[in-house]
């Protein structure tokens, strides 16, 4: 289970370090091979393989003649891609994922149980403002009893 939110900062190659707490984790995860694609909110979308084939599956039923279906084919799957991470626990991120998620210097990696989104400083925390700005209104239909 992925969680928590880590600032970190990619090398001058486009390389983030995954932090130490995740690594043998992802590592071991479908033998070290991890998925790396675009999210319509422009983050990253970092998967184990194993995690992410389930959705990739479900994606590929759906007909490229539904005009929303093709989009997000397109996005997410016409994004995809296979990446390890090298000996010191680094992961390329390619140039084109960068300039879709507009990543410079500084960015954040975001548990999601499953899976890790990546997103750049400033789209961090444009997300944590709009959850502010709902106030009292910020659950969705079904979490209306959650107690914290």
């Amino acid at each position: 289970m992925f969680q928590g939110a880590a600032a970190l900062s990619l090398d001058v190659k486009g390389r983030l370090a995954i932090p130490v707490r995740h690594r043998e984790v992802l590592a071991s995860a479908a033998e070290g091979r991890l998925i790396l694609t675009a999210h319509p909110h422009r983050c990253l979308l970092l998967y184990p393989e194993a995690a992410w084939e389930p959705i990739r599956d479900k994606l590929l039923t759906f007909s490229s003649f539904n005009q929303q279906a093709a989009a997000i084919k397109r996005l997410l799957i016409g994004n995809a891609r296979e990446e390890r991470m090298d000996a010191a626990g680094r992961l390329l991120i390619a140039p084109e994922l960068r300039q879709f998620a507009l990543l410079e210097k500084q960015v954040w990696l975001v548990g999601q149980g499953s899976h890790f989104e990546i997103w750049s400083d400033g789209g961090w925390q444009q997300q944590q403002e709009a959850v502010f700005a709902l106030g009292d209104q910020f659950l969705p239909p079904g979490l209306e009893d959650l107690a914290l």
